[in-house]
């Protein structure tokens, strides 16, 4: 089990850390990698605990995110197979800041901090991998508060819609985005509150931009959502 997991990662991720990887450092891995089972919003890790482990999706759907002002959550990252995450406060030795939870039933491997130190200090094309991993998660951090700060809730709630396609992206139709959220997560993902996600989704069907079934978002105006997303 946990090779075949271990297949799977270096099968969908030979662009990143594999492919640096020597015979005795995989084996390394391999024997200190383990399977853990989520079900649907149970956690992950919480704020405030202390990090131990690289984290790396193999199936499923997960996010990061913060508790705010009230108790609203504020989403602020979503994860797909196959990514890595939880590593960040490891090297800026601290607890988290953030809570990780599986939004639907999710496969996850880990690897103790410790033996990726071990691989950094033997391995130098390692320590560029997380150096290349830290700084575009930087970058995109930078862009999100941006558009959650300037951009009106229309072009919040069309960029969350875009980034989910890209993210996930579509069922077999090639419209239908590949995650069904609660409204209350798009609203968490959009930096704005429930009942105005509700309307604004309201808009986008009324204006033919999507067709809403339940938690399934169907894009039937791709152009027009993403000129929402950019002007709005």
């Amino acid at each position: 089990m946990i090779k075949d997991a271990l297949v799977k990662v270096m099968a969908e991720d030979m662009s990143a850390i594999w492919t640096v990887l020597s015979g005795d450092e995989k084996r390394l891995i391999i024997d200190n990698f383990q399977i853990h089972h989520f079900k649907k919003n149970q956690i992950i890790y919480a704020e405030r605990e202390d990090p131990e482990y690289i984290w790396c999706l193999l199936k499923g759907k997960a996010k990061l995110y913060k508790d705010g002002v009230g108790g609203r959550q504020q989403i602020v990252r979503l994860i797909r197979p196959v990514q890595y995450f939880g590593y960040r406060a490891y090297f800026a030795r601290e607890p988290y800041v953030h809570t990780a939870a599986a939004m639907e039933p999710s496969t996850l491997g880990t690897i103790p901090m410790s033996v990726v130190k071990e691989l950094i200090d033997g391995n130098r094309q390692v320590a560029w991998f997380f150096i290349n991993e830290l700084a575009t998660n930087l970058g995109s951090s930078d862009t999100r508060i941006v558009n959650l700060t300037q951009k009106h809730i229309r072009g919040r709630l069309a960029e969350a819609l875009m980034d989910l396609s890209e993210h996930y992206g579509y069922e077999d139709d090639g419209m239908t985005i590949r995650i069904y959220m609660a409204r209350e997560d798009l609203a968490n993902l959009s930096n704005m509150t429930t009942s105005n996600a509700i309307r604004t989704l309201t808009a986008f069907v009324n204006e033919h931009v999507i067709i809403v079934d339940g938690r399934q978002i169907k894009i039937i105006n791709e152009p027009m959502l993403r000129k929402i997303s950019k002007f709005g």
